[in-house]
């Protein structure tokens, strides 16, 4: 396994010599997006932000986050399963010149088509450690939606370093996702043949 210290933004040229099983060390901005951004940002034709993600890093994460002294500090930031997301991402990608999208779990077909065409990779964090995680957190930089989406679906916009991840999809349409399915199914298949 390779380990592979990035900074954002990235660069299509430094994503596309990604491969699956590449560990990557993450530093720089990155923006948190679930269900509910996701949805308004594929409905909605034109869009204003406080900051900009063309090109960025997107996390699949609700945080925990607390306003204390007037800034806001991150408690948990553990991701979320991505599969959820799979109807949008191919345009997510697509729209916003995504690089990376961090989660959990994986994700589609569609994704896996617009990580290639577009020069964008799914790397895959520790679920479970949210905490842990949270402490890779350098500062809130911004967030957007709060109000109207609430905490967790709010997008929130961190600077973060030495953020673990492990490419499981690349844009060379390589799924690590895909690659154990197989071998499992197969080895499942293997051993009911015997009983």
């Amino acid at each position: 396994m390779v380990e592979i210290n990035l900074k954002t933004p990235l660069n299509e040229s430094s994503v596309r010599a990604l491969n699956i099983g590449d560990q990557v060390i993450l530093s720089g901005r990155i923006f948190t997006a679930r269900d509910m951004i996701h949805k308004y940002l594929c409905e909605i034709e034109s869009v204003t932000m406080p900051f900009d993600i063309t090109g960025g890093v997107l996390y699949h994460c609700g945080p925990i986050v607390r306003e204390i002294n007037g800034k806001y500090t991150v408690i948990s930031s553990g991701p979320t399963t991505s599969e959820r997301l799979e109807m949008y991402e191919a345009r997510m990608i697509k729209r916003f010149g995504l690089r990376a999208i961090i989660g959990k779990g994986g994700m589609g077909s569609d994704t896996l088509s617009a990580l290639r065409d577009f020069g964008c990779v799914y790397l895959q964090t520790i679920s479970g450690a949210g905490v842990y995680l949270s402490n890779r957190v350098k500062e809130v930089l911004d967030v957007w939606k709060l109000a109207e989406f609430g905490e967790s679906e709010a997008m929130w916009l961190f600077e973060v370093f030495d953020f673990p991840a492990i490419v499981t999809m690349d844009s060379k349409g390589n799924s690590l996702h895909k690659d154990i399915l197989a071998y499992s199914t197969k080895q499942r298949d293997e051993i009911f043949s015997n009983i």
